[in-house]
């Protein structure tokens, strides 16, 4: 029950805060649901008019059967369905159930209490009249046949389609009018608020009245207090439609959950008024802050309600200002030159822990901050698939980990202003731990977006390795390492991000790695000094393949693969024999440059002589033993240098910005 403790404390925190956006928390005894349409009413229950709402979300009033209800009779006291409300629905051939009886006997019980309400009085005199589906025709809202029945059909050759039919959703071809939720308004003078839904005098009336109502006191395990027992919990968790709860029991029928105790009662007993507010927060939590994959909801929240670092957020959407694009891909004409001699990895972790400072500056250290996900494997049942509570200092620490150990420039475009109203797509590379999705992507490719189970499983499975700091599984670092190497698998924009992906996974996974001599602390920006093998031939494929493009672009060529990208994934598997053909293939382009650039094949054959000679020994060049996923950071680190600096005078210097973006763009 921690986890309800938790969420019941954050709705008494929450309910202190003032939301900016509105999105406030919904108050106890109620329910949201998506309306559909509105009659307007004087203080006195007369009918004024009607109209159809589009995708209208309310808060109406509700008991607590009604708002957990899934089938059978549980009104809801003022706003409902039609064959609710309507005490006419039957007359006029309605298909479902009518459950008006047992609406108006609830209406009229709160009305005749001392927590009466003036509009819900009004209510209840209009509804009285059993007109309401009548009114509603006469209005032209709701439709019915020759016979004057409820239409459940609408053709084209009928005219236009009514708005009630385009906000009602069909079940099997057919669409029922008594689904259509009806919420009210109450006009009288000098009420500046008539909807019944955003009244919060209503809304206390009804809290009132339900509290006086509510069943026997007993022990409630969240609070510690003598409080009526729930014995219906809340749904419409992570949408209107949600019906799955995570609180449930069947011991009537079927004996779902029969276990050791004879009734539910017997494992624990929670309030009415504790399951509401834990299940309005949770509710309030997703709408804004959850991350949702279908069914699959993961919220991180800090009790106080105060702000923190979002969960699976990719660096680079973190503002950190004083760090910013290590590389931006522009076109603006004073662009900075940049200056990549610097240790990347050493800036970024101070930008980063600069960053967070600031979290740890407004949440005390000790403070509460928890992590949830929920799934649901049937429409009526939802669980908890994942939780930790953290104090604030530790969950800071985790991401901050996380983002700090798994960080590898990142292929990000960007939309930037162009001339007048039209906009440009520019690619930037920042410094960035990539996000679940981008990692999942790089892994599986399109097989992940239609495999729902597999999608889920993945994100339960990354979750600890960013919250807890748990090594990330090798198989996804495996997969992503492969992927990568075929680049002839995928788009070129595709292959360059899920390059980033494979190198920030196979960075972070060494970091964390549980045997020392295999631990590793790679830097982001090229290592001259490192002498790896793996290391060296993901370099020496990264000058081959510039060698090549570079002789396309001084003769004019239009641009295609290169012999090196061909064979890309036959080098990761047999590196010397691969490099054989390659470096066979490059001598016409080594030519050619030699032929029109004789100072830049000059250069480039200095890079490949110094690499071969870092070698440690002849059997390590020679050797065809598969490479492991290292060879990609020395290919990508060569790759970003190449293109990154420039030959002027003899020497390589760094480019300006706006240099990289005109070369980047023929390439494309």
């Amino acid at each position: 029950m921690s986890w309800m403790a938790k969420l019941h404390e954050t709705y008494e925190r929450g309910m202190e805060l003032t939301t900016a956006d509105g999105n406030a928390l919904m108050p106890i005894s109620h329910t949201l649901q998506n309306a559909h349409i509105n009659i307007v009413l004087d203080d006195k229950g007369n009918f004024k008019r009607a109209s159809v709402l589009e995708k209208t979300q309310i808060v109406l009033p509700a008991t607590e059967s009604s708002a957990g209800r899934s089938s059978g009779e549980a009104p809801h006291p003022l706003a409902d369905k039609l064959q609710y409300v309507a005490g006419d629905y039957q007359a006029y051939g309605g298909k479902k159930k009518a459950y008006f009886d047992g609406y108006i006997s609830l209406l009229e019980d709160w009305c005749n209490s001392e927590y009466s309400h003036p509009k819900a009085i009004a209510v209840l005199r209009y509804t009285e009249k059993r007109t309401v589906i009548q009114d509603l025709v006469a209005s032209g809202i709701c439709q019915v046949n020759e016979a004057g029945k409820l239409r459940s059909d609408w053709t084209t050759e009928d005219g236009e389609i009514p708005g009630l039919f385009r906000v009602l959703p069909k079940e099997q071809g057919k669409t029922e009018q008594g689904n259509a939720l009806v919420c009210w308004t109450v006009e009288s003078e000098g009420d500046a608020n008539s909807q019944t839904w955003r009244d919060e005098s209503l809304q206390r009336s009804w809290i009132e009245y339900n509290a006086r109502s509510a069943g026997k006191p007993d022990l409630c395990y969240i609070s510690g207090d003598q409080l009526p027992r729930a014995s219906n919990h809340p749904a419409k968790l992570r949408h209107t439609g949600d019906k799955a709860k995570l609180v449930s029991a069947n011991d009537t029928a079927g004996f779902t959950f029969r276990g050791r105790f004879n009734h539910a009662e017997q494992a624990a007993g929670v309030s009415l008024e504790a399951t509401q507010k834990a299940h309005n927060a949770l509710r309030w939590l997703i709408s804004r802050q959850g991350y949702r994959n279908g069914d699959q909801v993961m919220v991180a929240w800090a009790i106080s309600g105060k702000q923190i670092p979002e969960l699976l957020a990719p660096t680079h959407e973190f503002d950190l200002t004083d760090f910013g694009v290590v590389d931006a891909q522009d076109d603006s004409d004073n662009d900075p030159v940049i200056d990549l001699t610097k240790d990347l990895g050493q800036r970024f972790a101070q930008s980063l822990s600069r960053y967070m400072a600031g979290y740890r500056a407004k949440l005390d250290p000790i403070e509460s901050v928890v992590v949830m996900a929920l799934d649901s494997a049937t429409p009526g049942r939802m669980a908890v698939t994942y939780y930790r509570d953290f104090m604030a200092e530790e969950y800071l620490g985790k991401i901050e980990t996380w983002h700090r150990e798994f960080a590898w420039p990142q292929r990000v475009p960007r939309e930037m202003p162009g001339n007048g109203r039209s906009k440009r797509t520019v690619i930037t590379w920042p410094i960035s731990a990539p996000s679940p999705w981008a990692i999942l992507n790089a892994a599986y490719g399109d097989v992940i977006k239609s495999n729902e189970t597999l999608k889920k499983s993945l994100y339960e499975r990354l979750l600890p390795s960013i919250t807890e700091g748990r090594q990330i599984p090798v198989d996804i670092v495996n997969l992503a390492v492969r992927r990568a190497s075929n680049r002839n698998s995928s788009e070129r924009w595709e292959w360059e991000r899920n390059l980033g992906v494979a190198c920030a996974l196979y960075r972070g996974f060494h970091a964390r790695h549980p045997k020392q001599p295999f631990r590793r602390e790679y830097n982001m920006a090229l290592d001259t000094e490192y002498h790896s093998r793996d290391y060296l031939y993901g370099r020496l494929l990264a000058v081959g393949e510039r060698i090549e493009e570079m002789a396309m672009l001084v003769a004019s060529e239009p641009a295609r693969s290169t012999q090196a990208s061909r064979l890309m994934q036959r080098f990761a598997d047999r590196p010397a024999s691969t490099w054989l053909t390659i470096e066979k293939a490059l001598v016409p382009y080594q030519q050619r440059l030699k032929s029109k650039r004789p100072a830049l094949e000059s250069a480039y054959k200095s890079i490949l002589d110094s690499i071969c000679c870092a070698f440690d020994s002849p059997k390590e060049f020679n050797s065809d033993k598969r490479l492991s996923g290292e060879y990609l950071l020395g290919f990508h680190c060569q790759r970003k240098w190449l293109q990154d600096y420039k030959l002027s005078g003899g020497q390589w210097v760094a480019k300006a910005t706006a240099e990289i973006t005109t070369e980047e763009g023929m390439e494309q």
